[in-house]
């Protein structure tokens, strides 16, 4: 399971109780999800490539990583995180924070090709795309950040997309909420902005 089609409903993680997606990275089955919308790309672009031995998927790694901009974003991520950042050994661009290279290779990744999906607003696809990377990428950014990212990811996987106001309010309920309900307020708040939305968008039975 990449991702939900567009207009699914949302579905609640058995293992957190938040929605799917959402628990990432410190719930495992969310963890997970969010890796199997990279890993399954890259597993279908392995597959029309032909290359059926570990060698093959590694230099087909190497020349995705070289041209960044000839290939959807989710083979470029998976690509990277198959190649090691010659600064600190992690998986390059997915290093600490401070680690050059991983910097650079993470600055390049969003030369990739982003395709939006039938039936969403224009710049769904880069917002999954930004989501994702921040959720997979949490060791340096805030956490506030990774807070609304990953609770707002959801919605964006299914088709929704705050307006620009829409999220600078969800910003700024982050950065004012008392932590001991910040996860609680920020769930209801993106619930009533996408939610009503989503609702209004299914077809009537």
């Amino acid at each position: 399971m990449g991702r939900p089609a567009v207009g699914a409903a949302l579905r609640r993680c058995a293992e957190c109780g938040g929605y799917e997606y959402s628990g990432a990275p410190a719930c495992t089955a969310c963890r997970e999800l969010v890796d199997s919308i990279v890993e399954d790309e890259w597993s279908s672009f392995v597959y029309q490539w032909g290359a059926r031995s570990p060698q093959e998927a590694a230099v087909l790694g190497e020349m995705v990583a070289a041209e960044p901009d000839r290939h959807d974003w989710r083979v470029v991520d998976a690509a990277l995180d198959r190649l090691a950042c010659s600064e600190c050994g992690d998986r390059l661009s997915r290093g600490p924070v401070g680690c050059s290279a991983c910097d650079l290779s993470h600055g390049f990744r969003y030369a990739a090709i982003e395709t939006d999906r039938p039936g969403v607003p224009p710049g769904n696809e880069h917002a999954i795309r930004v989501n994702v990377s921040v959720v997979r990428r949490p060791q340096v950014t805030s956490e506030n950040e990774i807070l609304g990212r990953r609770l707002v990811l959801p919605h964006l996987l299914v088709g929704l997309l705050p307006t620009i106001e829409e999220a600078q309010r969800m910003s700024a309920l982050i950065k004012r909420s008392p932590p001991a309900q910040k996860t609680r307020l920020i769930e209801q708040a993106i619930e009533e902005t996408l939610g009503r939305r989503r609702d209004r968008s299914r077809p009537s039975t």
